[in-house]
């Protein structure tokens, strides 16, 4: 199989993914890797980078028991930027062995020369806070950017911050 993506500069933010070929819509382009740790540990990690503290590599699962930690034995997938209107979508999928997985498809056609982007809907164990909303700024520049990677939910045509709690 030809080589889909690429990791470059992103406009966006840092590093991010690029298709080096069109990509078909539905297609599964790449796994979310990493290490697997408890919600626990990824609370007691220090910041990747002391300069960016809130910029991480941790995705974490719908069992609510575990994270992936691309930081550590992470791929390409960890670079893939956030926005308000991605082009990917993650999907978690049990494999044969019972372990639950996160792939990225393609929510539409992505054409060749596309940054690959998903919605990060980051959530907390808590209520977020104006400081949480500071320190989770989009930078997308979407037609329909919510100016947050935090989750939202629409309260009177007005996104919001989801106030979650695992």
């Amino acid at each position: 199989m030809p080589r889909l993506i690429q990791i470059r500069r992103s406009p966006i933010h840092g590093k991010g993914v690029f298709a080096l070929a069109d990509i078909p819509r539905g297609l599964r382009i790449i796994e979310y890797r990493g290490a697997r740790i408890t919600h626990a540990a990824a609370r007691r990690q220090h910041p990747v980078n002391a300069e960016d503290p809130f910029h991480t590599f941790l995705f974490a699962l719908s069992d609510g028991r575990y994270c992936i930690d691309a930081g550590t034995g992470g791929n390409a997938a960890r670079w893939i930027n956030h926005r308000c209107a991605p082009n990917c979508e993650a999907v978690e999928d049990y494999d044969r062995q019972g372990i639950l997985r996160v792939y990225l498809h393609a929510k539409r056609l992505i054409r060749a020369g596309e940054e690959l982007s998903f919605d990060y809907s980051l959530q907390f164990d808590h209520p977020a806070t104006e400081e949480d909303r500071r320190n989770y700024l989009c930078r997308c520049r979407s037609w329909n950017c919510r100016r947050t990677m935090l989750a939202t939910v629409e309260v009177d045509g007005i996104a919001t911050p989801r106030k979650l709690c695992r």
